[in-house]
């Protein structure tokens, strides 16, 4: 008997008959003999629903009532699920984030997980439950509801995983696992078979938008096996892990990947496991500054200040001023203003010429392990880009990433162009997305 935590995004219980699917797969994995806990996102687009009605009821909402709204979307799925789950002859009991023992901090919208305390979970399933926990959200010292920000209901499922000690957790979403790239943008895609952790990390940094940055660390961190796959089908998906399995998911994993967990690697892995794409990015380039000492710990002090995540950096001799430096960092878009009307007020403090904002801009990232020990993986990505007529704007490496900003019309051409180059493309049935949309 395993301990199977599975988490359902949106897409799959987008209505009735979607919740209807899902209460039988998670009734048949139950009558394998394993315990069952799932995670469940909001339907379909209720989060933007309920974003839209306090829109028109104010322009400036309360965080903590934001919160409070928005997370009535995963308790309305967790207790439709439950009833269905019941319909089929299993009883499940729901529970909330805060029954489930969820703690947070106080960042309302975008809340971090301070400890698990499951213990309503470890008796609900101890006494033959299916427990379902409404994800995304969990509740801070002054037992105030929040919610986790983007992918907080992978967050909140892996986080439960590595507290209860699950075998292994499962990502269900509306493709059939994590692929090469974006099937939305390259239908001959290739799924991912399996994938370590530390791959994983930088494509989901870096634009991959099927599992989210702090599920994945939570996973690599407390050695927690993700199964990716579709909801929509009974296909095999990606399998993410370091670790060995476990001989209780017997039936659950296939008879492949626990052969590649159980032994070692004798053998070199691919050269490049994937390529993420990211639209989400803003550049900022400071123009002029003084080039010396302290110069850049005083504009990143003021960055982070702001709450800025900052991506690439890149700093060159000043093309307008002697003694100065040009300055280009890129970040999430959401984070661009707040940094650029700090970045301003500070003007005469760095003593900068002027400031320039772009918001045009995409980024590709090129993935693999093999990226270390391959020499000419740089030339051929370049190499690509020149024949696709795709100009480079600033370029950023780590030992298994490769990344380039590039023009953001030109960015799914970017990406099929590169995928091609190293020989991704798939000469099979092209990959499908069930939902519509990649989670």
């Amino acid at each position: 008997m395993a301990l199977v935590v599975q988490k359902y995004g949106g897409s799959s219980v987008a209505d009735a008959e979607a919740i209807k699917r899902v209460a039988k797969r998670i009734v048949e994995t139950k009558r394998h003999g394993h315990n069952v806990v799932v995670v469940v996102s909001a339907m379909g687009d209720t989060t933007d629903d309920l974003l839209d009605l306090a829109a028109q009821v104010t322009a400036h909402a309360p965080e903590r009532e934001m919160d409070m709204l928005l997370s009535a979307g995963e308790r309305i799925s967790m207790s439709l699920l439950a009833m269905a789950v019941n319909e089929l002859g299993e009883t499940a009991l729901s529970f909330t984030g805060q029954q489930a023992g969820v703690h947070t901090d106080d960042h309302f919208g975008k809340a971090a997980i301070v400890s698990m305390m499951p213990e309503r979970i470890a008796r609900s399933i101890n006494e033959g439950n299916v427990a379902i926990v409404a994800g995304f959200q969990g509740v801070n010292k002054r037992d105030d509801i929040t919610t986790l920000g983007r992918g907080g209901s992978d967050t909140t499922a892996v986080a439960l995983a590595a507290s209860l000690r699950a075998d292994v957790c499962e990502i269900y979403t509306d493709v059939d696992g994590l692929f090469t790239a974006d099937p939305r943008i390259v239908p001959t895609a290739r799924r991912i078979r399996t994938i370590d952790f530390e791959s994983t990390l930088e494509m989901a940094a870096h634009g991959a938008k099927i599992l989210h940055l702090r599920a994945v660390e939570f996973a690599r961190r407390y050695r927690v096996p993700l199964h990716v796959r579709s909801s929509f089908s009974e296909k095999d998906g990606t399998w993410i892990s370091n670790t060995t399995a476990n001989p209780a998911l017997q039936g659950i994993v296939p008879e492949s990947a626990l052969t590649h967990y159980c032994q070692e690697e004798t053998v070199e892995g691919p050269v490049i496991s994937g390529i993420a794409h990211d639209r989400s990015q803003d550049k900022l380039t400071l123009v002029g500054v003084p080039d010396k000492p302290g110069s850049a710990a005083h504009i990143f002090e003021i960055i982070a200040e702001a709450g800025a995540n900052i991506d690439m950096i890149v700093q060159n001799v000043s093309t307008v001023q002697k003694g100065a430096t040009d300055l280009t960092i890129t970040m999430p878009h959401v984070d661009a203003k707040a940094t650029l009307v700090a970045l301003e007020a500070a003007q005469n403090e760095i003593g900068y010429a002027k400031i320039a904002h772009t918001g045009n801009v995409g980024k590709l990232s090129l993935i693999g392990a093999g990226m270390r020990t391959n020499p000419g993986v740089s030339a051929k990505l370049f190499g690509a880009l020149s024949a696709a007529g795709i100009n480079i704007d600033m370029i950023s490496t780590s030992e298994i990433r490769l990344s380039v900003l590039v023009s953001l019309d030109q960015l799914d051409d970017a990406v099929r162009a590169v995928h091609t180059a190293f020989g991704l493309d798939s000469s099979e049935v092209e990959a499908v997305v069930y939902g519509g949309t990649g989670r």
